[in-house]
């Protein structure tokens, strides 16, 4: 059987600790924050991103350079015969792409990198999907095809506590944003594919902002995902926020498994990647397509 290893980035949300008791590896995702280097939890707590995101700092997101990543592959192939590489979505950062033509160039169909359109919580759905597939005995170019072929099977909803982080990313306009300060707006994303984009921006509270995301959710189960293969039980419900309190990530997920009575809904921090574009305070939720019984059932 060939020993295929899953490796991701921070972007997953999958932190080093958690990437050790997977038996995985991932690459921290750099920051530059006032003028200097950081890696994400090498040398970068979420508390201290956030502490110097509020403070006003000038944060920006770089890609991992490729001979840092290349190093890890060529780690990762003394003791596996292939790689599969799950980084951040190529319509958020060019990493994917650089990643993508130097394995090609290099690596000789070792090293797969998987370009599957995700970030956060469902990008950390496709690592244990691989590693799921990994240990049912797939080659790493099979996983890698599966998961290209499900990778659209998933879209997030975010709600934005505040529209200063947008404003800074010019995503709206300093009119806007002071209008919409204002108006207390609690504006909803969309992650689908691509990019991050703009859903509903009109929303006055928390709970409104919450009840618009389970009913676009409730809508792509019995929609899109339901058109697949006729069925809505075999979904993953996820949330993730962005900032240190989990209060209302948490209190938004009783609100979840009442609505939807499920029991197993992951919770996890929002990539920082996202965060430092939308700021804290940001709740999401999000679903994604179980993989296909024609595979799990090998």
């Amino acid at each position: 059987m060939e020993r295929v290893a899953i490796l991701t980035d921070s972007n997953s949300g999958i932190t080093q600790e958690e990437g050790k008791k997977l038996g995985i590896r991932v690459v921290p995702m750099p920051f530059t924050i006032d003028g200097e280097e950081y890696l994400e939890d090498i040398n970068l707590t979420q508390e201290e991103f956030y502490k110097k995101l509020e403070g006003d700092a000038q944060v920006s997101t770089s890609q991992p350079s490729i001979a840092y990543v290349a190093t890890i592959w060529d780690e990762l192939l003394e003791e596996y015969d292939s790689v599969v590489y799950i980084p951040m979505s190529s319509g958020l950062s060019k990493s994917c792409e650089t990643a993508t033509q130097y394995a090609e160039a290099n690596y000789n169909g070792k090293v797969f990198v998987v370009n599957n359109q995700r970030i956060s919580v469902t990008q950390r759905q496709s690592v244990l999907d691989a590693i799921e597939l990994a240990s049912k005995g797939y080659t790493g170019k099979e996983i890698h095809d599966i998961l290209i072929e499900v990778k659209f099977q998933s879209v997030i909803y975010i709600m934005v506590d505040t529209l200063t982080y947008l404003k800074k990313g010019g995503r709206i306009t300093p009119t806007a944003a002071a209008l919409g300060g204002m108006l207390k707006l609690k504006p909803v994303l969309i992650i689908e594919g691509e990019k991050l984009d703009k859903y509903r921006m009109r929303n006055r509270s928390l709970d409104n902002a919450e009840k618009i995301m389970i009913d676009a959710i409730e809508k792509d189960v019995n929609g899109f995902l339901k058109d697949l293969d006729g069925r809505t039980d075999n979904v993953n419900y996820e949330i993730a926020y962005a900032g240190t309190d989990t209060t209302d990530a948490m209190g938004f997920k009783a609100m979840v498994k009442e609505h939807f009575g499920v029991t197993d809904i992951v919770v996890n921090p929002l990539s920082l990647s996202v965060s430092c574009h939308i700021g804290p305070g940001a709740v999401a939720l999000a679903v994604s397509k179980k993989l296909p019984d024609k595979y799990t059932n090998k």
